[in-house]
C-alpha cells in the first residue's frame, strides 16, 4: 500500500515541487488523448491528478482501464496549474499532481446510482446501498456536523461539572408508552431484558447515589407502529442533576443549545428564549411545539358564532365543543379545489368534520359560510381580527382537541404555502404541561410525559379532586416547530410516587413489580432532582438544514423499521430459538 502523506484537501501552492502520496476514490475521469485527468476524492476533499502518456506509457495504459469509484493510491509531484485552469472553488484548485506511480487497491463494479449526486436515486435504492450514499459530500458533511455536535455537548457539560456515565442497555422492562424491544435471556429461560426507551430510572438512581450531575449521549429504542420520520433506535442527550429547580434546568438547556449553535454553525442565539405555557401555545398556535417564525395566531370565534345564524357551530358549542379561526393573507386567490384539498387533509389526518371559510373582499365576506353572518357582524369580525382585503378566514368547530390541533396543522400548511416562514432561529420553552392525559379507549389517566414527573406544588391539592387540571413541572424546548427535547423536575418522595402510580391505574403490586427497585431507593435519601433529554438526531437534522432524521444517521431504518441494506430484521434458525426456549407462533 502507498502510505499517504497528505489528504486530498491538503495540497496548495505551498507544496509546489513536493513529492506526495495520496489515497482515494476516482470521482471523475477525463481522457484528453495523451493526458488523463482524474479527480481523486477522499472525505477531506478533491485533488486533480494527471497522467501523461509521453512520460510513462505503462502507467498511462494501466490508468486507461480504470473506472469511477475505483480505489487507488498514487505518488507524484505537485505542479502549478495554468492560470486558465485554476478552480477557485477547490482548496487544491491551483495545483495538480503529476503521477509517477500508482497502486490499484480495488476496482469497483458499476454504481447502482451516481454517488456524486445523492438525488439521482430513489430513497429506497439509496438505503439499500447506504455505504455508497455515505460517499456523497452531503452525507459526509452531515456526519461531520454530527461529530461536531457531540463534541460540543461533551465540552459544554464537562465545563459545567457533569460526569458522563454509561447506563445499561439490557434492563428491566418498564414500558413508558411505546412498546419495549425485548431481549430473551438464554441463561434465565422465559425471562427477558428490554432495550431502554430512556435511561430514566437509572439516571434517577444516580441522583440517589450522590452523583449530582450526570449526562450521556445514549442510544434509545422504541418499538412503535408506523410513524413518519421516527426511528426504532435513536440517540438522545440525557441529562440529570440534583438540588435544582425548573428554572435551573431551563437555564442549563438554554445555554447548551446556545453553545451548540455557536460552536457548530457560528450562530448567536438570543440570550433568553421565549417561554409559553402549554395552554397559551395550544390556544394561540394549536400546537405544543409552535413554529414562531411567522405570525398567524388562532382566534376565538365563539362570540361571533352565537350572534350568527350558523347552527352547525352553535350545536358544537352546546355540546361543549370549541370554535376557533385562523386568518391567512392573500387567500382570495384560493380556488374551491385548493380549499377542498385543505379540507380533505384535515379530515384524513386530524378527523375534522369540515372546514368553514369566508373571503374578505372590499370589507365584507364572500363565499363559504358568509351568508350566515350579518353585514354588521362581518364588519365586527374583520375589525376585531384586523383582517385586510383579500384575506381568507378558516374556521373549525369540533372537540377542543380536534379544533386546536387541526387549526395548528392548517396554520403550518398556510405559512408554507404563502411563504411566510422567515429564515431564522426561533427557540422557545413550553411549560406548565398537564400532568395527565385522559385515555378514552382505556378510560384512565395516562402520564403526558412519564410517571416520574412531579406535579406543580401549587396543584398537588387537585390530585384527588381534579387530576386533569394538575400542571406538571415539565418543560419542552422547541426550535422552529420541532421539539428538541423535554424533561421535568422528578418526584423524589416515595409516597408521592405511589400516589401517581395509583392515579395511573397501577395497583400497589404492579407498581412494586415494575418500579419497586426505584421506590426502595427513595427510602434511603433521595435528593430533589430533575433533568431532560434532547433528541440528538433532531438537533443535528436542524443544524444541517434537513427535514428528516435519516439524513443524519449513518445506517438508519425505513419508516417500517427495516434495514434494506442488511435485510434486518431477519429470520433466525431453529437452534437459536430452541436455546432461548422460544417458538414462533403462526398467525
Amino acid at each position: 500500500m502507498i502510505k499517504r502523506t497528505h489528504t486530498c484537501a491538503d495540497l496548495s501552492k505551498v507544496n509546489l515541487n513536493d513529492t506526495v502520496s495520496l489515497n482515494g476514490w476516482i470521482s471523475k475521469s477525463r481522457d484528453l488523448g495523451g493526458l488523463i485527468f482524474i479527480d481523486l476524492k477522499d472525505r477531506y476533499g478533491i485533488t486533480q491528478i494527471v497522467f501523461n502518456e509521453d512520460t510513462n506509457k505503462d502507467l498511462f495504459s494501466k490508468v486507461k482501464k480504470l473506472g469511477l469509484q475505483d480505489v487507488i493510491g498514487v505518488v507524484g509531484n505537485v505542479v502549478l496549474r495554468p492560470s486558465e485552469a485554476i478552480n477557485k472553488d477547490m482548496s487544491s484548485g491551483e495545483i495538480d499532481v503529476e503521477v509517477t506511480d500508482i497502486e490499484i487497491y480495488n476496482e469497483a463494479d458499476p454504481m447502482p446510482f451516481d454517488v456524486s449526486d445523492r438525488n439521482s436515486a430513489m430513497e429506497e435504492n439509496r438505503l439499500k446501498f447506504r455505504y455508497l450514499e455515505l460517499r456523497t459530500d452531503e452525507m459526509q458533511n452531515n456526519l461531520k456536523v454530527r461529530h461536531q455536535t457531540a463534541l460540543s455537548v461533551r465540552n459544554f457539560l464537562s465545563k459545567e461539572n457533569f460526569l458522563e456515565i454509561e447506563t445499561p442497555i439490557l434492563m428491566k422492562s418498564t414500558p413508558e408508552g411505546a412498546r419495549d424491544f425485548l431481549v430473551p435471556s438464554r441463561l434465565h429461560r422465559g425471562k427477558f431484558y428490554a432495550l431502554p426507551q430512556s435511561p430514566q430510572t437509572y439516571k434517577q438512581l444516580l441522583m440517589v447515589s450522590g452523583l449530582d450531575k450526570y449526562f450521556q449521549i445514549v442510544k434509545c429504542f422504541r418499538d412503535e407502529d408506523f410513524r413518519a420520520d421516527r426511528q426504532p433506535e435513536f440517540t438522545q442527550i440525557d441529562i440529570e442533576c440534583s438540588f435544582v429547580t425548573q428554572e435551573d434546568i431551563i437555564d442549563l438547556g438554554t445555554n447548551l443549545v446556545k453553545y451548540i449553535w455557536k460552536e457548530v454553525l457560528g450562530v448567536s442565539l438570543s440570550d433568553k428564549f421565549k417561554v409559553l405555557s402549554y395552554k397559551d401555545a395550544m390556544e394561540t398556535y394549536g400546537s405544543d411545539k409552535p413554529d414562531l417564525r411567522f405570525d398567524m395566531p388562532l382566534f376565538e370565534f365563539k362570540d361571533y358564532v352565537e350572534e350568527s345564524d350558523f347552527n352547525v357551530f352553535k350545536d358544537t358549542l352546546k355540546n361543549n365543543g370549541r370554535v376557533k379561526a385562523v386568518v391567512c393573507p392573500n387567500g382570495h386567490t384560493y380556488s374551491r379545489k385548493v380549499i377542498d384539498e385543505f379540507t380533505n387533509y384535515l379530515k384524513e389526518y386530524h378527523h375534522v368534520k369540515g372546514l368553514a371559510w369566508m373571503k374578505n373582499v372590499n370589507g365584507s365576506f364572500e363565499g363559504g359560510i358568509s351568508k350566515f353572518f350579518s353585514n354588521s357582524l362581518q364588519s365586527k369580525i374583520i375589525e376585531d381580527l384586523r383582517m385586510n382585503d383579500n384575506d381568507i378566514i378558516f374556521i373549525i368547530g369540533d372537540t377542543k382537541k380536534i379544533t386546536l390541533e387541526a387549526l395548528g396543522a392548517l396554520r403550518l400548511k398556510l405559512g408554507k404555502k404563502e411563504d411566510l416562514i422567515k429564515d431564522c432561529w426561533e427557540p422557545l420553552w413550553v411549560v406548565d404541561f398537564p400532568l395527565f392525559d385522559w385515555n378514552d379507549d382505556k378510560e384512565r389517566w395516562d402520564s403526558l410525559h412519564h410517571p416520574f414527573t412531579s406535579p406543580n406544588p401549587e396543584d398537588v391539592k387537585l390530585l384527588n379532586t381534579a387530576p386533569g387540571e394538575v400542571r406538571s413541572w415539565g418543560y419542552d424546548i422547541v426550535m422552529n416547530g420541532y421539539e428538541l427535547g423535554g424533561g421535568s423536575v422528578r418526584i423524589h418522595d416515595r409516597d408521592m410516587q405511589a400516589k401517581i402510580f395509583e392515579l395511573l391505574g397501577l395497583s400497589a403490586i404492579e407498581a412494586e413489580e415494575k418500579f419497586g427497585f426505584l421506590m426502595n431507593a427513595f427510602k434511603y435519601g433521595a435528593p430533589p432532582h430533575g433533568g431532560m433529554a434532547f433528541g440528538f438526531d433532531r438537533i443535528v437534522m436542524l443544524l444541517v438544514g434537513s427535514n428528516q432524521i435519516r439524513d443524519v444517521i449513518a445506517f438508519p431504518k425505513t419508516t417500517s423499521a427495516m434495514s434494506l441494506m442488511d435485510e434486518s430484521p431477519s429470520n433466525v434458525d431453529s437452534d437459536q430459538l430452541n436455546e432461548l426456549g422460544i417458538k414462533i407462533k403462526e398467525k
